[in-house]
C-alpha cells in the first residue's frame, strides 16, 4: 500500500449535541447562512432548535432553504449568491446528504470565478477544482452518504441532464454536529435507502480497490454486519434510538476515508447511478439498491475469490475454495435480498423506470462517469457489459 491521508473534520457526535451548535458555530463564525432542503426540518421542529441555539451563542443567521433531492446547480448557484448578499462568514447545513453536498459548494462559489459546473467532474478528466470555501458545518439528519465527514459534493446540471460530484480538500466540513436524535423523523422508505447507501459505499471499494488490504477489508464488513443488525430495527421502529445511533456511526465511517485509504478504489455503481437519477430523479440510496447487486453479478466474474470471501465472512455461506464462483453469487443474492428486506426496489421497474432508456443510461456512464468508452472498476466496463448491468437491474 501506498497513499496519504488527511481529514481535518472535527467530528462531534451524540443525542443531543444539536444543542451545542451555536457555541460550536461562534467558534468559528458571527454569521451563520443555514442551508435546508425543502422544509422538513421546519415542520419537525429540528430548524427552530438550530437558530436558537445559535441566537443563544450571538451567531446571527439567515435561512437558505429549497435544496432538492439529487441537488441542482441552479439552486446551488442561487445559494452562492445568498450567502454573499447575507455576508455569511459560516455555513450550517442541516438536513440530508443533498444538503450538505449543496452547502459545501455553496461554501466555495464566493471565491469562484466562472461557471460553477467547470468545477464538477463530467466527462473531463482535470475539472477546475474549488481552492477556498466558507467553513462549513455539517448536522445530517439521515444516515446514509456520510457527506458529513468527506470533500465530496454530487449536483445535477437540469440543463444537460448530468449528475456528477466534485472533490476538493476546501470542501472537507470544519465540524460535523452528528446528532442520532435528528434521525428519529425520518420515514421507513429513507431509512432503508440510507442503509443501502452506506453498505454500497463499504462495497464499492471492497470490490473495486486494490489487492493487499486485509484492515480495510475488515472494517468494510464490519459496516456491513453493523447495517445488516441495525438497519432493520431502525426501519421497524424509528424510535429505537440506539438502531439510529449505530446506522449513523456506520454511515460516517462508511466514506470518511478511513475504509477507502489506501484502496485507490472507483465508485463505478455510483457512476451509473448518477445517470438513472440524473434522469429518473430517483432517490440515490433506492437506485444503489438496484444497480449495486446487478453490477456485483457481471462484475463477480473477474474477481471471485473476493466475493466469495465476502459471502462467507458477511453471511457465512461456506465456500468449496477461495474463488468460488456459487457462493460468491450466494453472497450477491443475499445481499439483494437483505436490501428487499428493507423495503427498498431492488429493480428498475420496481421504481417505475422502464427499460427503453438503457441503452442512453449506458451511453450517458461512459460519457459523465468515464473516459467515453470504459467505466473504471474491477473489471473495468464497456458498454456491452453496463447494458448486462442495466438489463439485470430492469
Amino acid at each position: 500500500m501506498r497513499f496519504e491521508f488527511c481529514n481535518p473534520t472535527r467530528l462531534v457526535f451524540g443525542c443531543g449535541v444539536l444543542g451545542r451548535l451555536g457555541e460550536e458555530t461562534a467558534r468559528i463564525g458571527r454569521r451563520a447562512l443555514v442551508v435546508i432542503g425543502g422544509g422538513s426540518v421546519r415542520r419537525n421542529g429540528t430548524l427552530d432548535r438550530a437558530l436558537r441555539s445559535l441566537a443563544g451563542a450571538s451567531v446571527e443567521a439567515d435561512v437558505f432553504e429549497g435544496i432538492e433531492p439529487n441537488p441542482r446547480l441552479p439552486t446551488v448557484v442561487r445559494g452562492g449568491r445568498a450567502a454573499v448578499g447575507s455576508g455569511a462568514d459560516v455555513v450550517v447545513a442541516v438536513g440530508g446528504g443533498s444538503v450538505m453536498d449543496a452547502a459545501k459548494v455553496i461554501a466555495a462559489l464566493p471565491f469562484y470565478e466562472g461557471d460553477p459546473w467547470d468545477m464538477i467532474r463530467h466527462g473531463r478528466e482535470r475539472p477546475r477544482v474549488p481552492e477556498r470555501a466558507l467553513p462549513v458545518i455539517t448536522v445530517p439528519t439521515l444516515a446514509a452518504t456520510g457527506s458529513e465527514m468527506n470533500d465530496g459534493a454530487v449536483l445535477t446540471n437540469p440543463d444537460t441532464t448530468e449528475k456528477s460530484y466534485v472533490i476538493a480538500p476546501c470542501l472537507f466540513p470544519r465540524l460535523a454536529l452528528v446528532d442520532p436524535e435528528l434521525t428519529l423523523t425520518v420515514p421507513p422508505d429513507h431509512t432503508a435507502y440510507g442503509v443501502a447507501d452506506l453498505v454500497t459505499h463499504v462495497t464499492e471499494s471492497y470490490f473495486n480497490g486494490a489487492d493487499g488490504t486485509p484492515l480495510q477489508d475488515r472494517m468494510a464488513e464490519a459496516v456491513v454486519h453493523v447495517a445488516l443488525e441495525y438497519g432493520p430495527r431502525a426501519v421497524r421502529d424509528g424510535s429505537d434510538i440506539e438502531a439510529r445511533e449505530q446506522v449513523q456511526w456506520a454511515s460516517v465511517v462508511a466514506l470518511n476515508g478511513w475504509i477507502q485509504a489506501g484502496t485507490a478504489a472507483p465508485f463505478p455503481v455510483h457512476q451509473i447511478e448518477h445517470v438513472v437519477s440524473a434522469h429518473t430523479d430517483l432517490a440515490h440510496g433506492a437506485g444503489l439498491a438496484i444497480l449495486s447487486p446487478a453490477w456485483m453479478r457481471v462484475a463477480c466474474k473477474a474477481t471471485p475469490e473476493k466475493y466469495a470471501q465476502f459471502a462467507t465472512r458477511v453471511f457465512g455461506i461456506p465456500a468449496r475454495g477461495p474463488d468460488d464462483l456459487d457462493a460468491a453469487r450466494s453472497g450477491i443474492d443475499r445481499l439483494e435480498a437483505f436490501f428487499r428486506s428493507l423495503g427498498c426496489p431492488t429493480r428498475l421497474s420496481e421504481a417505475g423506470i422502464g427499460a427503453d432508456p438503457l441503452e442512453r443510461y449506458a451511453r450517458d456512464t461512459l460519457r459523465v462517469g468515464g473516459d467515453g468508452r470504459t467505466l473504471a472498476g474491477r473489471p473495468p466496463m464497456g458498454l456491452e457489459d453496463l447494458l448486462e448491468v442495466l438489463r439485470l437491474a430492469a
